[in-house]
């Protein structure tokens, strides 16, 4: 079985969708996939109660409590991690001894990459990060490629210590699909698949672990 935690210390930076997307992801591959939703607003629970009837579901549990790994069902293959906001690294040790990586989205705003600083410097403490035997990686999220903000952030990414592992354009079609308990990677055509491709990077990354 392996785990992801998707976290950041700062609400809006698109960990829900993050996270549902890399849970629909395992579970269109065939994997019997466990969503745990430690968010106190419940997105990804309503996300995965709206995609309740298809064959690729997803199981949601609570993860506000401190027993969820032993609700996880026996023939678990992948679990995700939808942290709460707002969450440093020693508010998450109950998730932080048991996943495999941490996926940290950061947005291209300056208040964002100030807000992301610190919940880094907390990761860097741990002695599985200071090993690597817990892998972390950024994903810049909803960026305008074409625009200075975004170019100088991915710039500012890439020197800090931690790979950029993905770099997903904004679209309106994430907040619509999440909506219905969906992904992108439930559609095949020619506009969702150029989105899908920004998400090759960081599949493979987590595919490595």
């Amino acid at each position: 079985m392996k785990a992801v935690l998707v976290a950041g210390s700062k609400g809006g930076v698109g960990k829900t969708t993050i996270a549902t997307h890399l849970a629909a992801h395992s579970a269109l591959a065939g994997s019997h996939t466990v969503l745990v939703d430690a968010d106190p607003q419940g997105s990804s629970q309503r996300w995965a109660e709206r995609r309740a009837g298809l064959d690729s579901a997803v199981l949601a549990i609570d993860g506000g409590r401190k027993d969820w790994r032993k609700r996880l069902p026996e023939d678990t293959q992948q679990v995700i991690v939808d942290a709460p906001a707002g969450a440093m690294a020693g508010d998450l040790e109950r998730f932080l001894d048991k996943v495999d990586a941490v996926v940290v989205p950061v947005l291209p705003s300056a208040l964002d990459i100030e807000a992301t600083v610190p919940f880094l410097n907390s990761l860097a403490k741990l002695p599985r990060v200071r090993k690597g035997s817990l892998r972390v990686g950024l994903v810049g999220n909803r960026l305008k490629p074409w625009t200075n903000a975004s170019q100088q952030a991915l710039e500012l990414f890439q020197s800090w210590p931690y790979p950029l592992v993905a770099q997903l354009r904004d679209s309106q079609a994430y907040v619509v699909l999440t909506g219905l308990g969906k992904s992108l990677f439930d559609y095949q055509s020619q506009q969702v698949r150029d989105h899908q491709q920004d998400w090759q990077p960081l599949l493979r990354w987590l595919r490595k672990g």
